[in-house]
């Protein structure tokens, strides 16, 4: 990491709170001598497992009592009202403030997006902000979004989602022309929702964007596109479906060579190969899903997310505060003369 950065972590979000937010907190820590963090939480529980560590560099790690937390039962709009001295609500503050470049939380989605959409804003152009990962493909990685934010897209908004996904893999992994999708339920050209079909027309009205077509969602993880779009609802399923078969095959490999002496025997000339196929379909190792369409760095870790994946959703935070990426974002949304579309009907 070039410069110095403050990251601004909500330490309650997730299933495990304190006990995986602040060790994966320290680990980055570790890791990057220039970095800054501001811990938002219970300082009782946070302080607490500070104890636990050997070193927890108080000279760059900062505690922010809250008095409030959001649940993952929360209502978005209830939270929005109700929860400002929230670790969440302070924590995109302080990014909205301009005291810290990203924010990461592994709290509720639908209030995450909420509080930081009222605070941040929107880009220029982008009527709706869309949650966006990575996702391990046979040709290595596709983005999917939106994958929770928006239940239900109108054809415009997907059409802003292959957008700025275009721009992000552009920017960030050096490709000029990537393939954009639309998830579908099939690939004929007259099937699926009218709102999909009509953003495969806004698609087509656009040479800058690479688009291919319609993706099954069994093709999805074959690496086909390297962009897949759809509305919230569907990118949601098929991420935790895909990450429900990669813990079904981590499991079925390590029981499959354990069941006899022989196979124990085989794993010990198998292990280093296997070792990194576990690895690449380990859902944590692409842990941290962007905002993408924010004016700020908003970063949403899983929920379920142990020390190591959490530590990756701060990776991937540090990295588009390193780039500036909505500035970037919304550089190349000006230099285009892109903006939201309206059908013509």
């Amino acid at each position: 990491m070039a410069g110095s950065y403050c990251l601004a972590i909500d330490a309650m979000g997730g299933d495990f709170g304190p006990r995986v937010t602040v060790p994966a907190t320290l680990d980055i820590l570790r890791q990057q001598p220039n970095l800054r963090v501001v811990l938002f939480g219970d300082a009782e529980q946070i302080q607490q497992q500070l104890r636990l560590a050997a070193d927890h560099f108080p000279e760059r790690l900062q505690v922010r009592h809250c008095s409030q937390f959001v649940s993952m039962d929360d209502k978005p709009s209830f939270a929005l009202r109700n929860k400002r001295d929230s670790s969440m609500w302070l924590a995109v503050e302080q990014v909205a403030n301009k005291q810290a470049a990203a924010c990461v939380s592994a709290g509720n989605t639908g209030a995450l997006m909420a509080m930081s959409l009222f605070q941040l804003g929107s880009l220029p152009g982008i009527s709706r902000p869309a949650i966006g990962a990575r996702i391990p493909t046979a040709r290595g990685f596709t983005y999917l979004l939106d994958m929770g934010a928006n239940l239900e897209c109108t054809a415009e908004q997907l059409y802003q989602f292959g957008l700025i996904a275009s721009l992000v893999a552009a920017e960030v992994d050096g490709n000029a022309s990537p393939s954009v999708g639309l998830l579908n339920i099939g690939v004929e050209s007259l099937k699926g929702k009218q709102e999909i079909l009509d953003a495969a027309a806004l698609f087509n009205t656009n040479p800058d964007i690479h688009y291919i077509g319609f993706v099954e969602a069994d093709s999805l993880f074959n690496g086909e596109a390297d962009i897949v779009v759809c509305d919230g609802f569907s990118g949601n399923i098929a991420l935790k479906a895909g990450e429900g078969v990669a813990k079904l095959l981590q499991r079925q490999i390590r029981d499959a060579l354990g069941e006899t002496v022989l196979a124990r025997f085989g794993a010990l000339f198998l292990k280093p190969a296997l070792g990194r196929l576990l690895k690449r379909v380990d859902p944590a190792r692409y842990n941290g899903a962007s905002f993408l369409g924010l004016q700020g760095v908003v970063i949403k870790s899983h929920g379920s997310a142990d020390q190591w994946g959490f530590a990756r959703a701060i990776e991937v935070a540090l990295n588009e505060a390193e780039r500036d990426l909505p500035t970037l974002i919304e550089k190349r949304l000006s230099e285009n003369n892109q903006s939201a579309v309206v059908i013509q009907r």
